[in-house]
């Protein structure tokens, strides 16, 4: 990678990613792409090009490739779990039809794509421990069918076409940089903010209900490490699980409370949001990643609770 365009680069994942990027790469090679409403702002402005690109309009993606001789596309715009369900066809849109104009213009103007997939990519009929790498993918949601449809496009132009695409599937991820944005392990991150604050938590999700989560930098790393990687030494492409750790509401709470011992949290699940956690794995087997381009997480639980409530407890004062 020598010149990068990050495709929602102010959402839960680009806007961190976009800044690390820029620190590996200067900030003149990586263009933060937009659409009107989500302007970058701050120093995600002012460190770096910045310009509109909706993934609807193939274009526009073109345009902007070849304006700034584009060699890699990291493709972040799509609708999460519980918000795709309310508006399927749009996450449609943007989750396939927005991966199709990526992948057209990355085979004509000879560009390297990642593409986030996500454990939603999995369905009931997944085996729910240690989910292997090539196992039965049936999702439910649009969520999960846009993710599983993705894996199977990016596969089919890098066969077709020799198009470099690479991806991961995304466990839970866990940011205090990034309000969470709707998604179905966002209590993950709302119990920190709620911790943090001193206020009482409201767990959506069911006790005993496990889920893979990562920490953000882990992510952020495991992103940049793929495009990195050498493809010699690949079997897979689209997509690698990546794993860091697996827990239900019981055990973050307990984490949390190791340093907030008066911490309060009471359950009032959210159906949707819970028919959508169980038919997904509760961990899944990451070794295809670890043998063919070295993926190893560098937090766990522990450490990463105590990250957490440092960074967030310094932002709001308390």
């Amino acid at each position: 990678m020598k010149r990068i365009l990050i495709i929602g680069s102010t959402g839960q994942i680009g806007s961190e990613l976009t800044m690390k990027l820029r620190g590996i790469y200067d900030g003149e090679n990586v263009v933060a792409g937009y659409i009107p409403g989500a302007e970058p702002k701050g120093v995600l402005l002012e460190s770096g090009p910045s310009a509109i690109v909706d993934i609807t309009n193939a274009q526009q993606i073109a345009d902007v490739v070849e304006k700034y001789n584009i060699d890699a596309v990291y493709n972040l715009a799509a609708l999460l779990s519980a918000v795709a369900e309310s508006k399927p066809q749009l996450a449609w849109k943007i989750g396939l039809g927005g991966l199709f104009n990526v992948l057209e213009v990355a085979r004509e103007k000879h560009c390297a794509v990642f593409t986030p997939s996500s454990i939603g990519s999995f369905g009931p009929n997944t085996p729910r421990d240690k989910t292997p790498q090539d196992t039965i993918q049936r999702p439910r949601t649009m969520y999960g069918v846009t993710k599983v449809s993705g894996e199977l496009l990016s596969d089919y132009y890098y066969v077709r076409f020799g198009v470099d695409t690479r991806s991961v599937r995304f466990p839970g991820l866990i940011s205090y940089v990034t309000p969470p944005g709707g998604g179905t392990t966002d209590y993950a991150v709302d119990i920190y903010y709620s911790a943090a604050k001193k206020e009482k938590f409201i767990c959506p999700i069911a006790a005993g209900t496990f889920m893979d989560m990562m920490y953000m930098p882990d992510a952020l790393r495991a992103a940049i490490e793929i495009m990195e990687a050498d493809p010699a030494k690949f079997v897979h492409r689209n997509s690698f699980n990546i794993a860091s750790m697996s827990f239900d509401p019981e055990i973050i709470y307990n984490s949390i409370k190791k340093y907030i011992p008066e911490f309060e949290m009471e359950y009032q699940v959210d159906p949707l949001r819970q028919s959508i956690a169980d038919s997904w794995p509760n961990s899944l087997d990451d070794s295809c990643a670890r043998e063919e381009w070295g993926w190893k997480p560098e937090y766990d639980l522990d450490t990463m609770t105590k990250d957490m409530l440092a960074k967030l407890e310094e932002r709001f004062g308390k």
